[in-house]
């Protein structure tokens, strides 16, 4: 089953992760919205990953992933989230945002 993964900056608090997680998750709707089937998400299972976004998103670049990134205006447009619609196996040892 396909997940919506949010991968969030680890250096954030928690509490400013979430709220850059959820700018990530709009800006993948925003760009998804007319997606082939299996990258689309359908507001199921959303699942929130504290991690380092900046060597995820080398791997996922290098993968050819399809997968939509938020940077931060005002943290000098950072990135501090990506998200991506996926079955969870690559993620699977990342640690819940807390």
């Amino acid at each position: 089953m396909k997940r919506l993964y949010v991968l969030v900056n680890n250096r954030l608090n928690p509490i400013y992760g979430a709220v850059q997680g959820g700018h990530a998750v709009a800006q993948y709707m925003l760009e998804h919205r007319d997606s082939k089937p299996g990258t689309y998400w359908k507001n199921e299972y959303l699942i929130y990953l504290s991690t380092d976004v900046n060597k995820w998103k080398h791997r996922l670049d290098r993968d050819k992933a399809d997968y939509s990134e938020f940077h931060e205006p005002d943290l000098n447009n950072m990135l501090t989230a990506i998200a991506i619609v996926d079955d969870g196996r690559k993620f699977k040892h990342l640690k819940l945002l807390r």
